[in-house]
């Protein structure tokens, strides 16, 4: 397991920043594609947030016991332990904490079988930047507007290129 952490509070593109009145949101990243979690690392990073990242779900699995997050953004087709079996294990444990799920192809059979299983956004591969930073923006706004609490929004899922969220 890889992790970093970090807090900057750099603008990227004028339109996404984290606020300084505000602590940053902890995030943890997890993909098996090492230049895909380190892209999505520094584009969070570039936008203000604390960003720890892991290359596997048993790394992440690691990095959730240690370590309180705000989001968890995770790739589901990884080696050692997929997305859904993460989540499975975040649940028995009884741990809540709002996840993002990034796939080429959503398990939508295992999330029908598991529907306990939370799940706040599914972003489809391949995203653009945007993409990831909105769907971010709007699951860590759930939180906010909840004072502290989080109250899932509906389900979000994001078609590639699209730059629409669907309700």
């Amino acid at each position: 397991m890889i992790t970093k952490n970090f807090s900057p509070t750099a603008e990227l593109g004028g339109r996404f920043h984290a606020s300084e009145n505000k602590p940053s949101a902890r995030i943890l990243v997890v993909d098996h594609d090492a230049d895909i979690c380190r892209l999505n690392t520094e584009l969070l990073l570039d936008a203000g947030y604390e960003v720890s990242h892991a290359e596997d779900g048993a790394g992440a699995w690691d990095e959730l016991q240690c370590n309180a997050y705000d989001l968890l953004v995770t790739d589901h087709h990884m080696r050692k332990l997929c997305g859904v079996s993460l989540l499975k294990k975040l649940h028995i444990a009884g741990m809540a904490i709002p996840v993002i799920l990034v796939t080429g192809e959503p398990p939508t059979s295992e999330l029908s079988r598991h529907p306990w299983l939370q799940i706040e956004a599914i972003l489809l591969k391949p995203y653009a930047a945007d993409e990831l930073l909105a769907v971010v923006s709007n699951v860590l706004r759930a939180i906010d507007n909840a004072t502290g609490q989080f109250v899932p929004p509906p389900a979000l899922l994001v078609a590639p290129g699209s730059n629409r969220l669907s309700f």
